[in-house]
């Protein structure tokens, strides 16, 4: 078996996919980073020619992570039966793909045709009654059935109902997006349904194979749930929960933010009363979600969330670099985060110098993103 791509998939040359997994793995090198430098260098094995001269230009000596380091992952995924998929990719999912911040590199086990179908994301609370478990394994399996690809985290509560309903057509078509490896069941009473769901539907992980989940992990999964979905239901949420992020993410995205009104006396109806205050679209039914999404044409009826707006780099002209002054940009930077566009403006730089000053800072570990194309530093 090919590690990186499956039979009759795009084919990516072995040197390039794997000069791309170690780019991805290597320090200060994050989704958006990892784009930028392709688009700049052309090919992951040139980028990795010029990190060590891009970190020594912001101070810092860089060093990519080891091959042989890389070589074991490979191994790795190759055992756990799954393989890669880069974002340039035809099998890649659509709708992530349009995420400035969507992973370059996941890893699968199952049907990735599902993620080019149709998809709602179904989130809500851990601690869920009963009545709403029962209510997200029903809507799961009539939205299936209408022929949605119904994606979750496979978490206990709600999003195991959405999975379980799911299976229990005959289509089977659900997503788990884990934020471990591929090869570590979490949490541990769903490794059952982990491994159905990568046998009968479709299993996702950004992250390296034998990562176990930590809390940073959760919103890098939360925002590919929302991201592959036209639209995320919240069943029942508390005012805090995780599911409220994944809510705002698809809002900030573009797509429909949906949830299932409840008791204002029970703590866990909040989340999704105060979506539907904020601007999300009140469901009750698959009739509801489908006729919702059935239609959707890129402008939701939601109004949730703003979309954030993200410096457009595309087609930059290089040769502009001959004038780069990166201390300009650098200097204009702070602890505060200011959007791209205004950088550029202010620093009256070239879009192109922009964009190589804000690389040599994140690959020195001196940069921070934030959404809506913001930057600061670190410290």
């Amino acid at each position: 078996m090919r590690p990186y791509t499956r039979p009759g998939q795009d084919d990516l040359s072995q040197p390039e996919a794997f000069a791309r997994i170690r780019l991805l793995r290597s320090p200060n090198i994050g989704p958006v980073t990892f784009r930028r430098l392709i688009a700049r260098f052309g090919t992951a094995e040139a980028a990795l020619d010029a990190l060590p001269d891009m970190g020594r230009r912001s101070g810092k000596t860089y060093q990519a992570v080891p091959a042989e380091l890389i070589a074991e992952e490979v191994s790795q995924v190759r055992r756990a039966g799954a393989r890669y998929l880069f974002h340039d990719q035809g099998d890649y999912p659509p709708l992530l793909r349009q995420l400035d911040s969507a992973p370059p590199i996941l890893t699968w086990r199952g049907d990735i045709t599902l993620a080019r179908q149709a998809c709602v994301a179904m989130v809500g609370a851990r601690n869920a009654s009963a009545a709403a478990i029962k209510l997200a394994r029903e809507l799961a399996g009539d939205l299936a059935a209408r022929g949605f690809t119904v994606v979750s985290g496979l978490a206990r509560g709600i999003d195991g109902a959405a999975h379980e309903g799911a299976l229990s057509q005959e289509s089977q078509a659900t997503i788990g997006v884990i934020a471990s490896g591929i090869d570590i069941a979490y949490p541990p009473q769903h490794a059952d349904l982990q491994e159905r769901i990568a046998q009968e539907g479709l299993l996702l992980a950004e992250q390296p194979p034998g990562t176990e989940p930590r809390g940073s992990h959760f919103p890098s999964r939360n925002r590919i749930i929302a991201g592959l979905s036209v639209g995320t239901l919240v069943v029942e949420a508390a005012p805090k929960s995780g599911s409220l992020i994944t809510a705002r993410l698809a809002g900030e995205a573009g797509r429909e933010v949906m949830a299932i009104p409840g008791s204002p006396l029970d703590a866990r109806s909040q989340g999704c009363n105060q979506l539907i205050r904020e601007g999300a679209v009140l469901v009750q039914s698959a009739d509801d979600i489908a006729e919702l999404l059935s239609g959707f044409d890129g402008a939701p009826r939601s109004s949730f969330r703003e979309v954030g707006s993200e410096f457009d780099w595309d087609g930059l002209d290089y040769s502009e670099l001959d004038d780069a002054d990166s201390a300009s940009v650098t200097a204009l930077l702070s602890n505060a985060p200011i959007a791209v566009d205004e950088l550029i403006r202010q620093s009256g730089q070239p879009p192109a110098a922009v964009q190589m000053a804000l690389l040599e800072l994140e690959i020195a570990g001196r940069l921070l993103r934030h959404a809506g194309g913001r930057v600061s530093l670190t410290h």
